[in-house]
């Protein structure tokens, strides 16, 4: 089985920043991609981004220019480092991960818990 667990979320201020981490662990084989989605009250979840094996990035246009995600391969682990954030950052944040595992033979994907994340003064 795969585990996912995140951490780092937390209450902060309008113009503050936090830093979300998200670690693997498990049967796994190979990871293809590695990303961060959230959802509000309401609303549907939504991609905010990911990076793949290769390094590739991808951005909501709403993060792009304040968050940024990075990864550490060998400890399998994705981090969102969000800065300038605002009371519509608010949201769940989730932890995606597209792995095969070591008796499989397609990618699926596995999700963490979440983690909230309030912005508010």
């Amino acid at each position: 089985q795969v585990q996912v667990v995140e951490s780092g979320g937390g209450l902060v201020q309008p113009g503050g920043s936090l830093r979300l981490s998200c670690a693997a662990s498990g049967s796994i084989l190979n990871i293809n991609k590695m990303g961060w989605y959230r959802q509000a009250p309401g609303q549907q979840r939504e991609l905010v981004a990911d990076i793949s094996s290769g390094g590739s990035t991808a951005y909501a246009n709403s993060v792009k220019g304040r968050f940024t995600i990075s990864k550490d391969n060998a400890k399998n682990t994705v981090y969102l480092e969000m800065n300038s954030l605002k009371p519509e950052d608010t949201a769940v944040y989730y932890c995606n991960v597209n792995a095969v595992l070591v008796w499989n033979d397609s990618y699926r994907n596995y999700w963490g818990q979440g983690t909230q994340v309030t912005v508010s003064s």
